[in-house]
């Protein structure tokens, strides 16, 4: 499969809808407001087949010492193919140079992110405040 990587903020509302509701995540229903998270990001690198949105990675950085990845999602029917890895590495490649890059995984994700060098921080806990 021929997956074209980019790193680009200039995404559609309904590229972004596409994908996000294809893994069921609440907030495709609001694709202008990711329109405008995408732009305001650190920076987004995307995966693409065949000029279509499969995969999306964002980050939210200081830019000299802290990275926070907070979107990271692949199209169902190209996950466990080597995108979100392809993604991944992109990234941390690119913030190589911070002290600390971190992520809020769900449990169904925390054995790709231990493969990729993340580790669990002990007696920490992820919080939310959520108003959508």
């Amino acid at each position: 499969m021929d997956i074209k990587y980019s790193e680009t903020k200039d995404l559609t509302p309904a590229e972004l809808e596409s994908l996000f509701l294809s893994v069921d995540w609440e907030s495709g229903r609001y694709p202008d407001l990711l329109c405008t998270a995408m732009r305001n990001s650190h920076r987004v690198c995307t995966a693409w087949h065949e000029g279509r949105l499969v995969g999306l990675l964002n980050s939210l950085s200081d830019g000299v010492m802290n990275a926070y990845f907070q979107y990271m999602l692949v199209h169902p029917d190209y996950q466990q193919q080597g995108v979100g890895r392809g993604l991944m590495r992109r990234m941390l490649d690119g913030y190589a140079h911070l002290h600390r890059k971190a992520l809020i995984a769900y449990d169904s994700a925390v054995g790709f992110y231990e493969s990729m060098g993340f580790e669990a921080g002990g007696g920490k806990h992820p919080m939310f405040l959520s108003e959508l």
